[in-house]
């Protein structure tokens, strides 16, 4: 997902094209109003340097006293860095009970670097170019599987942003190709802002395989992206998709 290059802005101090330039006249008029402003202003000063001064209102409000000492820090529950910038592992929702090992798991030990996301894409070359375009900094990662066919992914990707809100623009990009898929159903997850979870109804099929019905949850927050995908065999709800998702953003 590479931005698309922007035009450059307009030289401010080129005229456009077909824009004709201030003439002497027009500089002439702007001179004289300058100096009948500045006229009136002197005049001004003489009038009420004959006049008692007046006294001014009280304060419509009291003074405030300034505080003594140093602002207290925030705790670590409340400032968000302290957290992401900690093991970002330990942000991931725990897998169910009974759930086991992902056959195709994305990197090792719950991190993927960035081959190793970059892997989980069509394109991996153009998706590690971007990537790299975007700060990537790390990603962690868990996976699982209830049963035979239903698989979940969940991938939280964190970037430096020293340049880009890329977090923000991954989830953006993330929703206009999810969005492409033909019988799609969507819903925004409570508290994101613009987090949303799809449902895809109609399953990708493939000669001498079960059919594949996907769905997947899409938000931001901070400097961290965070995709949940699920798939299985038969329709997935949106209450499993929703689900997950409110769950895994309670934790960022």
């Amino acid at each position: 997902m590479e931005d698309p290059e922007r035009p450059d802005e307009a030289d401010s101090s080129r005229g456009s094209p077909g824009t004709r330039p201030r003439g002497r006249t027009t500089l002439m008029i702007a001179g004289a109003a300058l100096l009948g402003v500045a006229a009136g202003t002197c005049t001004g000063y003489v009038i009420q340097a004959g006049r008692a001064p007046t006294a001014l209102p009280p304060l419509s409000q009291p003074v405030v006293g300034q505080a003594g000492g140093e602002a207290e820090p925030l705790s670590a529950a409340q400032d968000r860095r302290v957290k992401t910038d900690g093991d970002l592992r330990r942000l991931l929702i725990t897998r169910p009970k009974g759930a086991k090992d992902s056959r195709f798991p994305v990197g090792r030990d719950g991190w993927a670097d960035l081959a190793s996301y970059a892997g989980e894409y069509k394109s991996p070359a153009d998706a590690f170019d971007s990537l790299a375009g975007s700060e990537f900094r790390r990603a962690a990662t868990t996976s699982w599987r209830m049963g035979e066919n239903d698989n979940v992914e969940i991938n939280l990707v964190q970037f430096r942003q020293e340049n880009d809100p890329s977090a923000a623009e991954w989830a953006d990009s993330g929703r206009s190709w999810a969005e492409k898929e033909e019988d799609t159903r969507d819903w925004p997850i409570p508290g994101t802002g613009d987090g949303t979870v799809y449902v895809h109804d109609a399953p990708a099929r493939k000669p001498g395989y079960l059919p594949l019905y996907a769905a997947e949850a899409l938000a931001w927050r901070g400097d961290v992206y965070m995709e949940i995908r699920v798939n299985d065999s038969k329709p997935i709800s949106k209450a499993k998709i929703m689900d997950l998702a409110v769950r895994q953003m309670g934790k960022l």
